[in-house]
């Protein structure tokens, strides 16, 4: 089986990076081409926020089993300010960067497990998963 990837990210190329690895992961795991795609946004959004909100942090991608089910794994993580308010930020059309509010509430729709904790001062991690169909 494919072996982990760890992206820094530091800056906007970063974000294309991490992206580009996600997919790659996914189409050598056998993932259907819309179910790439979805996984590759969620990556994209995911590096966004650490660009954005806290400026420096890493994407973990990895392949997971579950006796006979192949998915991928992305572990977003940073060390930034934290989300104030997790349960506002995972609300539609909530934004704090002026832009669509996609973000979080997005990326729990596009994968088939979230999980999301954050601290004030010591940062963010979000775990998602996506398994194969």
């Amino acid at each position: 089986m494919a072996s982990e990837t760890v992206v820094p990210i530091n800056a906007d190329v970063d974000v294309v990076v991490a992206r580009q690895r996600g997919r790659e992961l996914a189409s050598e795991l056998g993932f259907v081409p819309t179910d790439s795609t979805l996984i590759a946004t969620a990556i994209s959004e995911l590096a966004r926020n650490i660009v954005c909100y806290a400026k420096h942090g890493e994407i973990l991608i990895k392949p997971v089993q579950s006796g006979d089910r192949v998915g991928i794994a992305v572990v977003a993580r940073d060390k930034g300010p934290g989300i104030a308010n997790i349960s506002l930020a995972m609300q539609d059309g909530f934004t704090t960067s002026g832009g669509l509010g996609l973000g979080l509430p997005g990326v729990k729709r596009l994968v088939d497990e979230f999980h999301l904790v954050s601290n004030a001062n010591s940062g963010t991690t979000v775990t998602i998963k996506k398994w194969k169909r």
